[in-house]
Formats: C-alpha cells, sequence, structure tokens
C-alpha cells in the first residue's frame, strides 16, 4: 500500500481564480435588476399612458362617427383645418379658456400665498386653522359643484338671503345671468384651488432658516423687505411648479363648470375641454374631438416649454 500511494501521481495545483471573474459572472444580473423591476409599472404606463395619447392623434387624423359608420375614413389634416378657419367656436373657447387659466391661476397664487404666510405663523389655534384652510381641497370636484349650486340657487341660495336686505331682487340666479357667470364660477372654483397652493407654499416656507430672518431683522431689514429678498426668492420653485400645474389643470376644468354651468348662459363659461367633450359625447364626432384634444394638447405642451425656459426653473438666479 505504501508503494501504491508513493506512486500516485502528483495533484495538480488549484486553480487560481482571476479577481474580476466572479464579478463578470454575476454583474450582468445586478445592472438588469433595476430595469426588471420597474418593468411592470412602464408596461402599465405605455397601455394607460402613451396608448391613449397615440390613438387620440390616429383618430385625429380621420373621420370616426360610430352612428355615422358609411362616413368614416381617412381625412388627413382636414379636422385641423376645420378647427382653424370653419368652426369660430374654437376660437371663441380657447379665449375663454386662456382667460379662465389667467384670473384663476393669478388669484389662487395671491390668495394661497396669502393663507400660507398666516397658518405658517405661531398663534393659538393653528392645527385648527391650517385643517380649515386646506379641507376644501380635500372634497370632489362634483360635490363642490352640488355645494355651490346650493349657494348659487335662486330660491334658497345667497341671492334670497341678500334680496332680503334689499340687495338685488329676489329669483335672481346668478349663474343664468351673462353679467355674473364669470364671478360666480370663478368664486367657485378659487373655493377648490386656493388650498393647493397654501399646502405646497406652506411646506416650502417650512423649510425657510429662521436665521436668515433673524441676520435680517439685526441688519435693519423691514418686514417688506424680508419678504421680497428672503421669502419669495426661496419660493421660487415652488410657485414656479405649483402654477404650471394649476394651468394645466385648470384648462383642462370640465367638472365644476359643467356641473354649474354646462358651458352656459349662450356659452359664456364654453371652454375647449367642454367643447371637446360636447362634440365627442352629445355629436359622437370623435375624429374632430380628437384634433380639438391633440390642438389642445400642443399648445399646453408648447407654453410648459415656453415657461419652465422663462422661469428657469431648478436654476440658481445670478
Amino acid at each position: 500500500m505504501a508503494s501504491a500511494v508513493a506512486k500516485s501521481p502528483p495533484q495538480p495545483p488549484p486553480r487560481r481564480r482571476t479577481p474580476g471573474a466572479h464579478r463578470r459572472r454575476t454583474g450582468a444580473t445586478p445592472r438588469r435588476l433595476p430595469y426588471l423591476l420597474i418593468a411592470p409599472a412602464g408596461l402599465l404606463m405605455v397601455g394607460f399612458i402613451a396608448y391613449p395619447v397615440i390613438s387620440v392623434f390616429y383618430y385625429s387624423l380621420r373621420h370616426y362617427n360610430p352612428t355615422k359608420p358609411w362616413r368614416n375614413g381617412w381625412a388627413g389634416f382636414e379636422n385641423f383645418v376645420t378647427a382653424f378657419t370653419e368652426d369660430p367656436q374654437f376660437w371663441q373657447t380657447l379665449g375663454f379658456s386662456l382667460q379662465w387659466v389667467a384670473v384663476e391661476v393669478v388669484l389662487q397664487l395671491l390668495l394661497g400665498l396669502g393663507l400660507a404666510l398666516i397658518v405658517n405663523q405661531t398663534f393659538i389655534g393653528r392645527a385648527m386653522a391650517r385643517a380649515l384652510v386646506f379641507s376644501p381641497w380635500a372634497v370632489s370636484g362634483v360635490l363642490t359643484s352640488t355645494i355651490w349650486l346650493l349657494i348659487f340657487n335662486s330660491q334658497t341660495g345667497i341671492t334670497r338671503y341678500l334680496a332680503d336686505m334689499g340687495i338685488g331682487s329676489y329669483g335672481t340666479s346668478w349663474l343664468s345671468d351673462t353679467s355674473t357667470v364669470f364671478p360666480a364660477v370663478v368664486v367657485a372654483e378659487l373655493w377648490r384651488g386656493v388650498p393647493f397652493f397654501a399646502i405646497l407654499i406652506l411646506a416650502d416656507l417650512q423649510s425657510v432658516s429662521k436665521d436668515l430672518y433673524e441676520a435680517a431683522e439685526v441688519d435693519g431689514a423691514s418686514r417688506f423687505r424680508q419678504f421680497f429678498h428672503i421669502t419669495l426668492p426661496h419660493l421660487k420653485d415652488a410657485i414656479i411648479l405649483s402654477t404650471l400645474l394649476r394651468a394645466v389643470w385648470e384648462f383642462n376644468n370640465v367638472d365644476l363648470l359643467y356641473t354649474l354651468t354646462g358651458g352656459g348662459p349662450a356659452g359664456e363659461t364654453t371652454t375647449l375641454p367642454l367643447r371637446i367633450a360636447s362634440i365627442a359625447v352629445d355629436s359622437h364626432d370623435f375624429g374632430y374631438a380628437s384634433a380639438l384634444t391633440s390642438i389642445a394638447f400642443v399648445i399646453l405642451l408648447f407654453c410648459s416649454m415656453v415657461y419652465l425656459r422663462l422661469s428657469k426653473f431648478g436654476g440658481q438666479d445670478k
């Protein structure tokens, strides 16, 4: 046995493993893992966002009316030509949409900024005040519309109480009068939209260092100068983002205006999205409605890019 052991061939030395061999074999999986994890969300986004957008652009180039299938077919840019040259309501509704967005966003920003500055102070009952300020934002659009329909009701609403005090006359409806309908719907939307600005601005105010204000007071700066030289510059990005988001939402506002006025009286409160909804739902002309939707999409995209570019969102002021 000793001779057999002595004659056994020597074992080869253990193979040295190169330092990066294991890393090369296993490195591919960690690199792919993030993409595998976000793949389900990416597929959902493609299914729920990209596909509808592409479908809208596709149908904008077609005549498509399910109730008149014999007229369906390829239209090219005919729907767009009709919108710009043959449909006066397109320009009317687009003009009102821009007016609606400008008035609402400016007023909501100013009132929201004021409320945020107030509830940012320390006083007794601040928590309750914040809850009351933010509560309208938690109310749905349809419920908000119902509340304001009751407030503007000519028989049981505010106009009746004003008539009891000798202001105005009984049976007056602000929502059916062309001279008062716009201020009425503006007030209703302000009640719902102001808390959005107050929430975002207050959240940003919480991050302003107290040392900046203390140093400014030591230097003799007034509250007015502190607001314009410390508070506003710090709130720049929050204001830019909130105004952009709110402008897009107000442009696409349908629920409140549709419930309160239905676009009336005499089309005075018809926005472009309301016009699109009327063409698609009432007239079933989905081809032309898709063309108007595509135009609105391009307008919003272009204005958003220009606004972010001019405002230098996320950049440092020189």
